[in-house]
């Protein structure tokens, strides 16, 4: 099943997407908008692009599982979602991806401007890598 994964953010939103076999999961890009329904339309013709079958968006927990004003825009950009495409619109934790992706590009030397420029990417790729995981484990 083709997933697109979604790290959004109130600026930056990263999407990455798997192959079919659920095996590789590689960044698109990163979508720069502000508004939350223009970056819903975005995402649904994304997701139309690369025949996604099923959307996994990050939910921003705090440490203690606790959901903040972060979590409550997440909900509202699922509902958002979920109006305008027939695909499911799964919420996984995200908690730690951001610091993870920034450890992973300070391993491969990446700084500055141009790891600003895919760090919400490479977020979404450890979201749905996560999600991944869970569905090889769980099934």
């Amino acid at each position: 099943m083709i997933i697109l994964s979604i790290d959004y953010g109130r600026v930056r939103t990263g999407i990455a997407v798997c192959d079919r076999n659920e095996i590789v999961a590689s960044p698109v890009g990163v979508i720069k908008e502000y508004h939350m329904d223009a970056l819903a339309d975005k995402i649904v013709r994304l997701a139309q692009e690369h025949h996604a079958e099923e959307i996994v968006l990050g939910l921003p927990r705090n440490m203690d599982g606790s959901e903040g004003e972060s979590a409550a825009n997440v909900r509202v950009f699922r509902e958002m979602l979920c109006e305008r495409c027939a695909l499911p619109v799964i919420l996984r934790d995200e908690r730690c991806t951001t610091v993870t992706a920034y450890e992973y590009l300070n391993m491969n030397q990446k700084r500055g401007k141009k790891r600003k420029e895919v760090v919400d990417s490479v977020a979404a790729v450890i979201i749905l890598e996560d999600y991944l995981s869970y569905r090889r484990n769980c099934q």
